[in-house]
C-alpha cells in the first residue's frame, strides 16, 4: 500500500507544478533557455552571463500545431505582448532551465527591453514543425560573431520534458520515446500507465495520511492569489470581476455558483492577460490548474472546511483530471476547462460528503454536458470557458449528490465509469483531429 501511495504522489507531484504564464510558450522560452545555456556550458568566450544580453543572435523555433494554436494569442507575463515570439526572446535573454515552467521567473525591466529589441530585428522565427508529437519545441540559437556556435533543445510530449540538446550540430543528451504517438513523460507514467481507476483515486483521497498530501493546499495559496489579483485588477475581458460586480448582483445573484464562477474566472483573467504571479499547473496547464481548484477552494472560503479535508478534495480533483488527460493527451481539440471542471465537479461532491458513486455519477453529468466545447488556443477569452465550466461543475455535483445521473443510454455514457473516460478521450484526441486541424488554420489565416 505504501508503495502504491507512493506512485500516486510521485504522479501528483509530476503533474501539478507552478507555472509562470501559459505553458506553451513557456515551453518554447524553456527550450531556448535550455538551447542558450547549452552554448554558454560548451563555448569558452561565453561564460560571462551578460553576453545573453549584449551578443547578437538569432533564434529558430519550430513548433507542433497544438503548441503554436495555444501559444499565439496570449499575454506574456510582464511584457503587455502576446505570443510566441517574444517568448522566445526572453528565453534567450532571461530564462534558466532550472526553473521548470518558472523558466521566466528572473523577468525584469531590462530582459524585456532586449527581448523586444530582438523581436522588432527579426532575430526570432517561428515555424510549424513537421512532427506526429501534438506538444513539440526545438528551439535553434546561433550566435553571430566570436565562434559563431550554435545550439539546439528540444521538447516532447510533456512541457518541460527536454529530450534532446546538440552543440554545433553534435546531440550531447538524447532520450526520445520512440513512440512519437505516446504522450509518456520519460521520468514517469501517466494514470493509465499505472493503471489507475477512479475508484482507485477516491480511495486514495479519502484515506491517505494528511501528512503526505499537505503539500497540494500550494494549490490554494498560488491559484487564490491569482483569483484575487483578477478580480482587484483590470486583466483581460473581466469575466470573474464582472461576475461579482455589485452592478449585476440582480443577474448573478449572491449565491455560491457565482461566487466560485467569478473567483476561478477572476485567476484565469489575470493569468491568461500576463500576470507576473504563477499559477499552480495541473497536466501542464495553468488553467486547468485553476479550475480544478478554484471552486473546492471557494467552497472551502464560503462555507469553511478543515486543511486536511480540502486537502483530500483537492487531490480527488487534481487526479481525476490527471487521470482523464491520461487518455486524451496533453494538447487536444477538447478544451481543457472540460476536465479540469470535472476533476472540481468531484471534489465539490466530496466536501459534501459524497460517496464513490456520487463521484461517478458528476463525472458522467459533466461528460454527458459540455463535452463538445472546443479549444480554439489560448487566450483572454478562455475565462469565458472557464466560467461556463465551473457553472456546468456546480450543476453536477448538485445533481449527483441528489442521486441524479445522466442514463448509461444516452450519448457516450456508459455504465462503467472507466469505459465512459475512455469514449471521451476516443473524442477529443480522435474524433475531434480534423476539428482541431481546421481551428489551426482558420487561426493562421487570420
Amino acid at each position: 500500500m505504501k508503495d502504491r501511495n507512493k506512485e500516486i504522489i510521485d504522479l501528483i507531484k509530476r503533474e501539478v507544478k507552478p507555472a509562470l504564464g501559459c505553458t506553451e510558450p513557456i515551453a518554447v522560452a524553456l527550450a531556448v533557455a535550455k538551447a542558450i545555456e547549452t552554448i554558454t556550458e560548451n563555448c569558452s568566450c561565453c561564460k560571462d552571463p551578460r553576453w545573453r544580453l549584449e551578443d547578437d543572435f538569432d533564434i529558430d523555433v519550430e513548433v507542433s500545431g497544438n503548441i503554436l494554436k495555444n501559444g499565439m494569442g496570449v499575454g506574456i507575463p510582464g511584457t503587455g505582448m502576446i505570443g510566441l515570439y517574444i517568448a522566445a526572446a526572453l528565453g534567450a535573454v532571461c530564462g534558466k532551465s532550472e526553473y521548470g515552467l518558472e523558466v521566466l521567473h528572473d523577468l525584469n525591466d531590462e530582459s524585456i527591453s532586449r527581448a523586444k529589441e530582438a523581436v522588432n530585428n527579426k532575430k526570432v522565427k517561428i515555424s510549424l514543425a513537421d512532427t506526429e508529437h501534438k506538444l513539440y519545441v526545438k528551439a535553434s540559437v546561433s550566435i553571430n560573431g566570436k565562434e559563431c556556435h550554435s545550439a539546439s533543445a528540444i521538447i516532447e510530449d510533456d512541457h518541460d520534458n527536454i529530450v534532446e540538446t546538440c552543440f554545433d550540430s553534435r546531440i550531447l543528451e538524447s532520450s526520445h520515446n520512440t513512440d512519437s504517438g505516446c504522450e509518456t513523460s520519460n521520468y514517469g507514467g501517466n494514470s493509465k500507465d499505472l493503471g489507475l481507476t477512479i475508484k482507485e483515486i477516491y480511495d486514495f483521497a479519502d484515506s491517505v495520511p494528511f501528512e503526505d498530501i499537505s503539500f497540494i493546499l500550494e494549490s490554494r495559496s498560488l491559484n487564490l492569489a491569482l483569483a484575487k489579483e483578477g478580480l482587484d485588477g483590470d486583466y483581460g475581458l473581466k469575466v470573474g470581476k464582472t461576475i461579482l460586480s455589485e452592478n449585476y448582483r440582480e443577474v448573478f445573484g449572491n449565491d455560491f455558483i457565482s461566487f466560485a464562477m467569478g473567483y476561478t474566472a477572476a485567476a484565469s483573467d489575470a493569468r491568461m492577460a500576463g500576470c507576473t504571479l504563477a499559477a499552480m499547473s495541473n497536466s501542464g496547464s495553468g488553467n486547468q490548474g485553476i479550475t480544478v481548484t478554484m471552486p473546492v477552494i471557494a467552497y472551502s472560503l464560503k462555507y469553511g472546511t478543515t486543511d486536511e479535508k480540502l486537502a483530500r478534495a483537492l487531490v480527488l480533483s487534481h487526479m481525476t483530471a490527471i487521470h482523464i488527460k491520461s487518455y486524451l493527451g496533453k494538447l487536444s481539440a477538447l478544451c481543457g476547462c472540460v476536465i479540469a471542471s470535472t476533476g472540481s465537479s468531484c471534489g465539490i461532491v466530496y466536501l459534501k460528503g459524497g460517496t464513490y458513486e456520487q463521484v461517478c455519477s458528476a463525472i458522467k453529468n459533466m461528460i454527458g454536458n459540455i463535452t463538445g466545447m472546443v479549444c480554439d488556443g489560448a487566450k483572454v477569452g478562455c475565462a469565458l470557458k472557464v466560467a461556463s465550466g465551473v457553472s456546468s461543475s456546480i450543476q453536477s455535483a448538485v445533481l449527483a449528490l441528489e442521486n441524479i445521473c445522466i442514463s448509461e443510454h444516452d450519448g457516450i455514457i456508459e455504465k462503467d465509469i472507466e469505459k465512459t473516460i475512455h469514449n471521451l478521450g476516443q473524442i477529443g484526441s480522435v474524433g475531434m483531429q480534423n476539428t482541431d486541424n481546421m481551428i489551426l488554420d482558420i487561426m493562421v489565416c487570420k
